[in-house]
């Protein structure tokens, strides 16, 4: 099963920071990394720029066009007015099958904003103690995952200040 884990970094190159380590997590077999995608939030600009990741595992697991949808009702629905409100509720409802509802999305919206990145990570196997260690001092928040509450607090102490 996969695992959907969302962090928040409180620098715009945090997020970057932190795949560019668990790539290299990666390539030592401590976790397996199906997809990501990054969003990266500068001072000054009115939304955020976002891009998938591609080439981790061959094929990303989700599409672009997930992604696409998934920052667009993260981060553009207040531009869009009422019109496309309906529209919106029917792609929120496909998003539940992944574990993103409405207090998500919330979350996730409230969270990453200017002056921040945010890391969407989908991944399969993990060696966690070694990738708990290996992330120590990489100071990231998780917003939200599917994760048991003791595998969050693990991750969430990995990432924490020093």
């Amino acid at each position: 099963m996969a695992t959907l884990t969302v962090w928040k970094f409180d620098s715009v190159s945090g997020a970057n920071d932190a795949l560019a380590k668990l790539q290299s997590l990666q390539k030592q077999h401590l976790i397996e990394i199906s997809d990501a995608a990054i969003v990266e939030w500068p001072q000054g600009k009115k939304k955020p720029k976002t891009r998938q990741v591609t080439n981790l595992t061959g094929a990303g697991a989700l599409n672009g066009a997930f992604w696409g949808m998934l920052f667009g009702i993260l981060f553009f629905v207040p531009f869009f007015g009422l019109a496309v409100g309906a529209a919106i509720g029917a792609m929120a409802g496909h998003f539940s099958d992944y574990g993103i509802d409405d207090d998500f999305i919330k979350s996730v919206r409230d969270q990453i904003t200017e002056g921040t990145s945010g890391l969407f990570l989908l991944s399969g196997q993990v060696t966690l103690d070694k990738v708990e260690h290996e992330l120590r001092g990489h100071t990231g928040a998780l917003i939200k995952s599917n994760l048991t509450e003791e595998q969050e607090a693990k991750l969430r102490e990995a990432f924490a200040d020093e």
